[in-house]
């Protein structure tokens, strides 16, 4: 096992640091603020982020065919000009719901966008329970819901021959796969491939790398977690300097660096004072492995 080495990159601490995506064509990392209302693009040659702020909690950011980015904003699927600091609405959903937002999403290898939602947080992971939904914004920018019931919907992937979709509904401390159908975008046959444990706390943010490994973020676990999907195995442990780690990504000129975004959100100042770094983005080097590069979305 090679050395791993943990680096804060950008440290102006997001207050729910979330959905780091890589931007090949920008050199640079994708990621949001959902409290904070920004979407932000950190650039490892000038060690700086960029944000955009945005009129409501945005909870994910993807790439787009055309260019720029979509992303989900409060409860919208949105357009997001970067140059232009322009956001335009796609489409919404949870019409019937005045207390909820979307949380993760990511696109699919066929260009869909897949996202969930959840009630709006009392405190951190303190809610009203079953609110949530899953949802896919097609290429057509037509939307189909999955399900409901969700307490936070989180984590999502698919795994390397696009026959399974890997999701996290948190307050379930599981690891879920679904069939899944890339012609049609339609899932089924659930199952749970993997419980937390107590001190792994709460999955939140998940990616896979080129091994068909799934590696899952901790929230209060301060932690991402490597997992095999097949045997349901723990494979790894990296800690980090903060306890509330939310998402993580492969990036960086070959997919070999992992980014980790991490909150501040619910954390009282003597706690704030012994992690300093809460809500920063980490840079973690020497896994010995390689993600896989992101869908964008072809709508």
């Amino acid at each position: 096992m090679s050395s791993v080495r943990i680096e804060c990159v950008a440290k102006e601490g997001c207050r729910i640091g979330e959905s780091p995506v890589w931007d090949e064509q920008e050199d640079a990392l994708l990621y949001v603020d959902i409290t904070g209302r920004k979407v932000c693009r950190w650039s490892p040659l000038t060690r700086q982020a960029q944000a955009i702020p945005v009129d409501a909690p945005v909870s994910s950011v993807a790439l787009r065919k055309s260019g720029d980015y979509v992303i989900t904003l409060g409860t919208r699927f949105a357009a997001l000009n970067w140059k232009e600091e322009l956001v335009t609405t796609i489409t919404q959903v949870d019409k019937e719901k005045a207390n909820t937002r979307f949380n993760d999403g990511k696109v699919d290898p066929a260009g869909r966008y897949f996202a969930g939602t959840m009630a709006e947080e009392i405190r951190p992971a303190v809610l009203e329970r079953h609110q949530g939904s899953l949802y896919t914004l097609f290429p057509d920018l037509s939307v189909v819901k999955h399900f409901d019931q969700v307490d936070i919907s989180n984590g999502l992937d698919w795994s390397l021959d696009h026959r399974t979709f890997f999701y996290i509904d948190s307050l379930s401390y599981s690891v879920d796969a679904f069939d899944y159908d890339l012609q049609t975008g339609k899932i089924g046959n659930r199952r749970s491939i993997y419980k937390l444990e107590k001190e792994e706390s709460i999955p939140d943010g998940m990616c896979i790398d080129t091994e068909g490994k799934l590696w899952v973020a901790c929230y209060d676990g301060g932690r991402v977690i490597r997992l095999d999907p097949e045997t349901g195995k723990r494979l790894q442990t990296v800690k980090l300097p903060v306890d509330k780690t939310t998402s993580c990504c492969f990036g960086g000129k070959d997919y070999s660096e992992m980014y980790v975004t991490s909150a501040s959100d619910g954390m009282d100042r003597e706690w704030l004072s012994r992690q300093p770094q809460a809500g920063g983005i980490f840079k973690i080097t020497g896994l010995g492995v390689k993600g896989v590069p992101p869908y964008p979305f072809a709508g």
